[in-house]
């Protein structure tokens, strides 16, 4: 049976979709908090896989809690950790617990995390483990051998508009979906004008795609991301909204901005929903949605 989220995709919904991120330990109260005040206002909830390389409560932990909670996962998994035979346990043992939507991704180098010294295993790209998704589906695992009981996913990966030269980012997309992605979630988009030009390429392909929407919190953070993000151009005139805001306005600023995009994605009908990632302060994906319409 479809998931949820599928089914959303395939009606030609206005999908929006949201991020959680399993805590360093086990205290999972936040977490929880989070999960129920999203679970009836979005589509889907992506949960984050050791995001930026840092250690925490595993993704398919988190998910199941989603799961179990009332909402729709989806379940991130990065390559960085893991090579073929246990990513493709954790897909299986995912779709047993119904689990049916995964992202598929590469995963952040090890160098950017809080265990420098931990070993990369990308045995896959992310374009290998949505073919193994595919493969899974058809009752084979990778090595070519039966399956008793076969998955079925959703599956999904991720592109960055924003990357300058973009060509190697187009030839990994056109991989991505015909390795078999459903569905694509960019990196942050700021320059709707560039996205619209990314969007027009995008349409000749058989994919759905949510553009990914970083809440600001400040011109700090936005200079940072310019200086230090691969991909992400955060452009001068939304630096200068968020230095103007008045003290302690910032984040209002922020929430203010990310609905303005929102609001022109849906009104220009650009592409098929949205990724709202508001890194660390995920309280405030209603007050993003509202602002840009959704609620």
């Amino acid at each position: 049976m479809a998931s949820k989220f599928k089914q959303a995709l395939d009606q030609g919904k206005f999908v929006v979709t949201s991020e959680v991120a399993p805590p360093k330990g086990v205290n999972l109260e936040k977490m929880a908090h989070h999960i129920e005040l999203l679970k009836d206002k979005v589509d889907a909830m992506n949960v984050t896989d050791h995001q930026s390389s840092v250690m925490r409560f595993p993704s398919l932990g988190a998910a199941l809690m989603v799961k179990e909670m009332g909402g729709e996962p989806i379940l991130q998994m990065t390559c960085r950790d893991r090579n073929r035979l246990a990513l493709q346990a954790d897909l299986l043992f995912a779709h047993q617990r119904g689990i049916n939507n995964v992202l598929c991704l590469t995963g952040d180098s090890v160098v950017l995390g809080d265990h420098k010294t931990a070993k990369g295993v990308f045995d896959l790209d992310s374009s290998q483990l949505v073919a193994a998704v595919r493969k899974l589906e058809k009752g084979k695992d990778m090595a070519g051998n039966d399956l008793d009981g076969a998955v079925s996913f959703c599956a999904g990966a991720i592109v960055t508009p924003e990357a300058n030269p973009i060509q190697p980012q187009l030839i990994k997309f056109e991989k991505k979906i015909e390795a078999g992605a459903e569905f694509i979630q960019t990196q942050a988009v700021y320059d709707l004008e560039n996205f619209k030009n990314f969007m027009e390429y995008a349409r000749q392909f058989p994919v759905k795609v949510l553009a990914g929407i970083i809440l600001l919190t400040s011109a700090p953070m936005a200079r940072f991301m310019n200086k230090n993000v691969a991909g992400v151009t955060v452009p001068q005139v939304f630096i200068d909204e968020m230095a103007s805001a008045p003290k302690g306005g910032a984040i209002k600023k922020g929430i203010e901005i990310a609905g303005r995009q929102i609001k022109q994605i849906v009104e220009e009908n650009i592409c098929d929903g949205v990724h709202i990632m508001a890194i660390g302060k995920e309280e405030l994906v209603p007050d993003i949605m509202a602002a840009g319409g959704l609620l």
